[in-house]
């Protein structure tokens, strides 16, 4: 299984991923766009049953179960990786295999219930802990290992890219699945 995203290429081309993401949040405010994420998700996904919800879009790419599962792992990784760049020192902040997670972790087995469940609390964990920074604490960074320093502010704009990568996703597959 693996996930069908042009701009991505991991390790090979960190650069150009980061930059789609940036690309793509546009001028929208990151705050709108993950305060945004799960309604919009609900709205996707209402009407469609169990077996459209675990149904990839094509055979071996991931299917609306397994990018919401996504979607609350990489809430947990950020919200991880920018407690750890307030807590320490430029921090160094690995890198993970999204494909190799989403195999080892059974994505497409996951009840959407549940995932959506984590993905929730994860991320409304994660905006109450940024509400509370101060302007020191956004310019924070930490040394990602594939994509070099990034300041707090910079996560939090690639996590509302990212959310914009994935509801097109879910949208595309949802086409594609309930036809």
């Amino acid at each position: 299984m693996s996930f069908a995203n042009p701009s991505y290429d991991s390790k090979g081309n960190a650069p150009a991923y980061v930059d789609a993401l940036v690309a793509l949040l546009g001028d929208r405010d990151p705050w709108d766009v993950q305060q945004s994420l799960l309604p919009r998700l609900r709205e996707l996904i209402a009407g469609l049953d169990d077996q459209q919800l675990h149904h990839p879009e094509h055979p071996g790419k991931w299917s609306i179960a397994a990018v919401i599962q996504h979607l609350a792992d990489t809430e947990m990784v950020y919200g991880y990786r920018i407690r750890l760049i307030l807590g320490a020192s430029q921090p160094i902040i690995q890198g993970y295999d999204q494909d190799e997670w989403a195999r080892a972790l059974s994505y497409d087995e996951t009840p959407i219930v549940d995932a959506i469940a984590e993905l929730e609390v994860f991320r409304n964990a994660n905006l109450r802990m940024l509400r509370r920074l101060d302007a020191e604490q956004w310019d924070r960074y930490g040394i990602h290992s594939e994509r070099g320093d990034e300041s707090v502010r910079k996560i939090f704009a690639l996590v509302a890219g990212h959310d914009l990568v994935h509801l097109a996703q879910i949208a595309r597959i949802k086409g594609v699945v309930a036809g």
